[in-house]
């Protein structure tokens, strides 16, 4: 029963959901996906040449087009995993609007949403310097997002257990290659033995493998796929920074 649950609130059913219309729903449903997914696909965009303030207008019309077209409301999740699906919309869109000249100002016009939670980094320096490929940039910045959102989820989580403070003192713990001395160290700076530490460090570990993993399965059209896209994500690291690696 608590399999069915997770995967009946996916990404997918946003998507779905938003495909219904400009209610109310749909546009929270929106909002939803520009808080992980819009850096990435911004970066995208960035990376097939386009300056920065047009790829902000870009990635903008395409999500305010997921709510345009109704015939979201009849995609079937079994065709892939989210990502995929959001970077194929993506590519289809930039298609359909590489001839059309963009002549509206930013925002002019065009279904508002709310990018700015979304924006995890300044919208103009969403691109590394190195030269690697739309695709994998955007599939590097997913991984990005998609970890930042469940830091800050369980953030959230500790923070209204009256514990932000030793989830903030605990955090860097998360990556599990800190050596004994770091645990008395902060055992000494938040009033807890070593041991105590530890074993508060093994629970937020615990803790945040669930959380990834409920927020991977949101993402995969089944529970099967979760393992798979997991190790997908810790891939896309070895291509940039790795930060929280459970």
């Amino acid at each position: 029963m608590e399999q069915r649950t997770q995967f009946a609130t996916t990404h997918w059913s946003a998507v779905l959901t938003a495909g219904r219309g400009d209610s109310t729903e749909a546009r929270q449903a929106l909002d939803a996906l520009c808080r992980v997914y819009w850096t990435p696909l911004c970066a995208f965009v960035r990376r097939q040449g386009h300056r920065a303030e047009d790829a902000q207008d870009l990635t903008q019309a395409f999500f305010a087009d997921l709510v345009a077209r109704r015939d979201l409301a009849r995609v079937d999740p079994a065709r892939g995993r989210f990502r995929s699906f959001l970077l194929a919309s993506l590519q289809h869109f930039l298609a359909n609007q590489r001839d059309l000249a963009l002549a509206q100002k930013r925002g002019g016009g065009a279904v508002h949403v709310s990018i700015d939670a979304g924006a995890t980094v300044p919208p103009g320096q969403v691109e590394p310097s190195d030269p690697v490929t739309p695709e994998t940039l955007f599939e590097r910045q997913w991984a990005l997002a998609l970890l930042q959102s469940v830091i800050e989820g369980l953030r959230a989580e500790y923070a209204a257990g009256d514990q932000a403070a030793l989830f903030d003192a605990l955090k860097d713990t998360l990556t599990g290659d800190r050596p004994d001395a770091t645990y008395a160290a902060i055992g000494i700076r938040i009033g807890l033995s070593e041991g105590a530490v530890k074993v508060a460090s093994h629970r937020l570990r615990a803790r945040y493998r669930e959380r990834l993993r409920a927020e991977v399965g949101r993402t995969v059209s089944s529970p099967a796929e979760i393992d798979e896209e997991i190790r997908f994500l810790f891939a896309a690291f070895r291509l940039g920074p790795l930060t929280a690696r459970p």
